[in-house]
């Protein structure tokens, strides 16, 4: 049975909209910091992937692309042109959002206690350090994860399927595998 992407994908884009306006503020209020420009994509790695409804929306926008397209070298996202450019920039995944910004989330350490963990790219690890950034100066992890996960659901009954980005240039579209 093919999944009727359309529910799925409107969620997905309502989402995408929130991702980027708590993403434009953070790199409003981090503009001195952040060296992301386009071209700088060090972030940009292979072995990525992402829901089967990230990949119907990349799909949906990018056929061409994907169907006549030649992905970058392994090693690097599949999706960056010869000068380091996203081909796919106004469609790209959640994880390409938030790439840059400073990013907090809980964890447990060994002992079990839970503690809240940072990271940033290194070209943008300007002063403040992060660990003195306030919470809401930092990307929180797992809001968009659980959403994502959610909308994932709707579709394939908890399964969760996702797929390598660099596997979308010689996949067939969702739900059209051969099973």
């Amino acid at each position: 049975m093919v999944p009727d992407w359309d529910p799925a994908l409107t969620q997905l884009r309502e989402l995408y909209g929130n991702i980027d306006h708590e993403a434009r503020r953070l790199g409003d209020a981090h503009r001195e910091r952040l060296q992301c420009r386009k071209g700088c994509s060090s972030c940009c790695v292979d072995d990525i992937n992402v829901f089967e409804v990230e990949a119907a929306h990349i799909r949906r926008h990018h056929t061409e692309l994907l169907a006549h397209g030649e992905p970058h070298e392994v090693g690097m996202c599949a999706f960056l042109d010869g000068a380091g450019g996203c081909r796919i920039y106004d469609s790209r995944p959640y994880v390409c959002r938030n790439q840059g910004l400073p990013l907090r989330w809980l964890d447990q350490d060994e002992s079990g206690e839970w503690v809240e963990l940072r990271d940033i790219c290194v070209l943008n690890e300007l002063a403040p350090p992060i660990a003195e950034l306030s919470a809401d100066l930092c990307w929180e992890l797992g809001w968009v994860e659980g959403r994502l996960a959610a909308i994932q659901d709707e579709v394939d009954e908890g399964k969760l399927r996702r797929i390598a980005l660099r596997d979308l240039f010689d996949a067939e579209p969702a739900g059209q595998e051969n099973s």
